[in-house]
């Protein structure tokens, strides 16, 4: 959905910077066997992370989802991590603007099978990339999304934890792809919205800002968090509950938010326009407010005091 993503040159693997080409994980690594490990993907400008203690904290929850076991010392590991590893690769100065991905898989297991040894010891990776503009179509035309036939299972107990079993999502970005459309956009068994494939979704009707519900098979995301408090503030009331895909596709406006991203309007539906098929006014005011968050954390503390300066 985002513009093109430059690597870097580096990457931080158990407290070492490593080159990004060189060979790192063990073959017999869970996380590459099994897709046994959880993951978070946060933004970094001018070498800040943005919200980085609550990406820990999920990246904890996740983990004990699993019984993966975290060393005490993560939070200070990974914050140190983070900035050595945008200082080597240039992305920490005033213009740095980088996506930092932290992964920890199970570790190592010489044996075959599901059930994890006993006591492993964890892996963690942090990566970075610097972060290209989106496309101007995506913000001036919108994306275009597509119903995926994945479905998000809200009695699942994996559904909250944030692991790196990606199957689900790189097939139904492969949909959105064959269909010619820019994400998918997954339901519950019984029709109801759930979340894209790295983004929760919003619409706005009337003089309301409506989410799915927690409860609708979706992750919990820290810029969802902070959306619904923006909007308290700028004049909309939040709303999470149950939708359909007949609300979206009536709204006055969509869009998606996510950590890297930000927010991106929504204007097609499976081919069908919402709204007047362009981005709307308070999609471009939620994007306008996040950007000014992440530039300035400080300077914008409260969410829903910037948004009420931005009415």
């Amino acid at each position: 959905m985002s513009g093109t993503e430059l690597a870097g040159r580096h990457v931080w693997i158990d407290g070492a910077l490593e080159p990004a080409d060189a060979r790192h994980l063990s073959a017999f690594d869970r996380g590459f066997q099994l897709g046994d490990g959880v993951f978070e993907t946060l933004r970094a400008r001018a070498g800040r992370p943005t919200e980085l203690a609550e990406h820990l904290a999920r990246l904890r929850r996740s983990a004990a989802g699993l019984d993966i076991e975290l060393s005490g010392s993560l939070e200070a590991d990974v914050t140190q991590g983070i900035a050595a590893l945008l200082a080597v690769d240039g992305l920490e100065g005033p213009a740095g603007d980088a996506s930092v991905r932290i992964t920890v898989s199970r570790g190592t297991s010489a044996g075959r099978g599901l059930l994890p040894p006993d006591r492993p010891i964890t892996t963690v990776v942090i990566q970075a990339w610097a972060v290209a503009p989106p496309p101007a179509g995506h913000l001036q035309r919108g994306l275009h999304l597509i119903v995926s036939a994945v479905r998000r299972d809200p009695e699942s107990p994996l559904v909250g934890l944030k692991t790196t079993s990606r199957a689900d999502y790189v097939y139904a970005r492969l949909e959105a792809r064959r269909a010619g459309g820019d994400d998918a956009l997954f339901l519950t068994p019984d029709g109801h919205l759930s979340e894209a494939t790295s983004a929760n979704i919003f619409l706005v009707r009337g003089g309301e800002l409506a989410t799915p519900a927690l409860e609708c098979a979706i992750l919990a995301g820290t810029t969802r968090t902070w959306i619904l408090r923006w909007a308290a503030g700028a004049g909309l009331r939040p709303v999470e509950g149950w939708l359909v895909t007949a609300d979206l596709a009536g709204a006055d406006e969509a869009f998606l938010c996510s950590s890297v991203a930000g927010v991106l309007p929504v204007t097609r539906l499976d081919g069908r326009v919402i709204g007047t098929g362009f981005p709307g006014r308070w999609t471009l005011r939620a994007r306008e407010a996040r950007e000014a968050f992440i530039r300035d954390p400080a300077g914008s503390r409260d969410p829903a005091a910037r948004g009420a300066e931005s009415a």
